[in-house]
């Protein structure tokens, strides 16, 4: 199998709760990647986005990288992964440096010093920090600046949003994922990956939110002035209401999913009583017809509590009336029928559902909500793979600069 040069590929893997995801992106550009290998693997080692089984998702993650892998013709080494789950927890704070250089011109140690400076905050010694996103820089008490570097002053400050999550579950994650046999690039929180994918800037800049309804999990993101300013994970999601299905229709947990997924939806008022679907009892063998609408019926009440329990937390973010850009609703729970429509009367904003559709190659494999995540992944790899090869010229750049000028001085 052909290894291409690490710098022309990023993958990324979402472990979800009830499948793996692995994708392979060819960068084409700083702003252009394109998917040339797709891998799937259904899951059972986590719960409500913790692991529960590290075999059983290692299993699952060796399952699709190697679909990928066949897929792609490349060799698999490294991986940005998606970490989500209840533990996760996050907060925004201010870090402020004074400006080193004697010409007060800001440079990248500075952006340096003073991100590592809002880092410093209380923390459980059970916790680590997994993302330190800032959100605005502000010199000389002038704020709402998103690059600082070559600027004159002699105060920097920094608005930072901080995102942890328990030592555990990360050490958990990074073991099971190196079990599979793949290093991790770097863990990213699933809900920013999805932003990334799915998210238009103009939303981002207006105030918006993403809403991503996985198999255990619920994940808001909130976006303000361009910036990540909020977010939170809800151990729910459409588990919950294919548990319902199972006990509502005595049917198993598998057939459950099944028929949620082609029959699903959450406002019976939009089904007809005439529409029937056969369901298999817990036995397996024998079967009975039942309405979309009782089918709905067991839905629509579970889908409500979930969005209920979303709008709160948007409630409680303090970001309610800061939201002109509306709801993004996004992950495999957003493609039951009724959904986009439900939400916006709960959460009583806009709403769009949210299709990866930045990305070229194999894309039409992934243009679907369910794979939101893993598209968002390939996105922010690509990109921070684009600022490293940014940074290694800079710095090349740099050191041919100070020999030359060296050089000059030791002739002259």
């Amino acid at each position: 199998m052909q290894l291409l040069a690490k710098r022309d590929i990023v993958v990324g893997i979402d472990i979800g709760s009830t499948k793996v995801v692995a994708l392979v992106g060819e960068i084409k550009s700083e702003e252009a990647v394109s998917v040339i290998g797709f891998g799937e693997c259904t899951s059972s080692g986590l719960r409500k986005g913790n692991i529960v089984d590290i075999d059983n998702v290692a299993k699952a993650i060796e399952e699709a990288v190697a679909k990928a892998e066949q897929m792609s013709g490349t060799e698999i080494e490294y991986a940005y992964v998606g970490i989500t789950g209840s533990n996760i927890a996050s907060l925004n704070n201010k870090g402020v440096v004074a400006v080193a250089s004697g010409d007060n011109e800001i440079s990248e140690r500075d952006v340096d010093r003073v991100i590592q400076a809002s880092k410093v905050i209380s923390i459980p010694p059970d916790r680590k920090i997994i993302h330190v996103l800032p959100r605005e820089f502000i010199v000389d008490g002038y704020n709402g600046i998103m690059d600082p570097v070559g600027m004159a002053g002699s105060r920097l400050e920094v608005e930072a949003h901080i995102v942890t999550g328990a030592s555990t579950t990360i050490q958990n994650l990074l073991k099971t994922v190196e079990r599979s046999g793949i290093k991790v690039a770097q863990l990213v929180l699933s809900s920013l990956a999805s932003s990334q994918a799915v998210l238009l800037p103009a939303e981002k800049e207006l105030g918006a939110v993403l809403v991503d309804i996985g198999g255990g999990t619920t994940e808001i993101a909130i976006y303000d002035q361009g910036s990540l300013c909020f977010t939170s994970v809800l151990p729910m999601g459409g588990d919950y209401i294919t548990s319902d299905i199972a006990v509502g229709l005595r049917t198993p947990i598998a057939n459950a999913e099944q028929i949620k997924k082609e029959a699903g939806c959450v406002l019976s008022e939009l089904v007809s009583e005439a529409d029937t679907i056969e369901v298999c009892g817990v036995s397996g063998r024998d079967t009975r017809v039942v309405s979309k609408k009782e089918l709905a019926k067991i839905i629509e009440p579970r889908a409500q509590e979930i969005l209920q329990i979303v709008k709160r937390e948007i409630q409680r973010s303090g970001y309610k009336g800061l939201l002109p850009g509306g709801v993004v609703l996004t992950g495999g729970t957003a493609l039951l029928d009724g959904m986009v429509e439900m939400t916006g009367e709960v959460l009583e904003l806009p709403v769009r559902a949210g299709v990866p559709d930045q990305i070229g190659g194999v894309s039409d494999i992934v243009k679907n909500t369910a794979y939101s995540t893993g598209v968002g992944l390939l996105l922010y790899g690509s990109n921070n793979e684009s600022c490293q090869r940014s940074d290694e010229k800079d710095s090349s750049f740099n050191h041919m600069f100070d020999k030359v000028k060296h050089w000059f001085r030791d002739f002259f």
